[in-house]
């Protein structure tokens, strides 16, 4: 009985530090995918030319794949009542993604416009609402609107010669921002992962000492409770 429990409980033990090292290792592949985005970021903006053609290919061919996907989808439920919905959508998509990997630069052109517009638009609806609420965060309403409408008339301003940098630099600092909030998860949750270990390596230690002292005392009541009885012959 003691051999066989003696035996199962380090195969008991291995299962959760197993499972303990897979997490362990998936948050260090997290930090590394962080490292390399940042490093694709950083690389964007030094020429951002090129990734604004990167960004209009990889746009262009997720409109074409989204697109033959839809169509595939739609010809499978073709005996549904969205079939033809679903069927101009998919369209949409191919004709789209042709259009961008055809013409990249003037796909860049009219994104750079539409990236303008809603910069535009959204900071001149912050800017009113936040002066018809006048909330908590007014004051913060009040910069981000005159912020996005800023940006907007500088991108409109110099169109469409920007449009070779624009949209490379706003993929760019994407790349380096989520990069970096991948860095941060991987190793914050590698650091409470080392934290937790420690935990539990204490408190293994201090139960491991409990019982040792539970053990002595119980072998000292014993030798007591022995030395009595054999007084008690003795006497007897």
């Amino acid at each position: 009985m003691g051999a066989d429990r003696a035996q199962r409980t380090p195969a008991g033990n291995r299962e959760p530090q197993r499972e303990k090292t897979k997490v362990n290792r998936s948050f260090g592949l997290m930090a590394v995918l962080g490292v390399f985005l940042v490093l694709a970021g950083l690389v964007g903006l030094v020429y951002t030319g090129l990734a604004t053609l990167t960004s209009m290919f990889l746009f262009g061919w997720l409109l074409l794949i989204g697109g033959v996907v839809g169509l595939v989808q739609a010809v499978q439920s073709r005996g549904s009542s969205y079939f033809w919905l679903a069927v101009i959508v998919a369209a949409i998509n191919i004709a789209a993604g042709f259009v961008i990997l055809r013409r990249p630069e003037a796909s860049a052109e009219a994104l750079t416009m539409f990236a303008a517009l809603l910069f535009l638009t959204g900071g001149l609806f912050r800017l009113v609402g936040a002066l018809v609420v006048r909330g908590a965060n007014f004051g913060l309403a009040l910069v981000q609107g005159a912020f996005g409408v800023l940006l907007g008339f500088l991108i409109l301003s110099n169109w469409p010669g920007n449009s070779l940098y624009v949209i490379g630099t706003f993929f760019s600092l994407a790349l380096l921002f989520d990069g970096l909030s991948l860095i941060a998860m991987g190793m914050g949750a590698r650091r409470i992962l080392g934290l937790v270990r420690e935990d539990e390596a204490g408190t293994a230690a201090g139960t491991e000492t409990g019982v040792a002292r539970g053990g002595a005392r119980g072998g000292r009541e014993a030798s007591g409770r022995r030395s009595g009885t054999d007084q008690q012959l003795t006497l007897s």
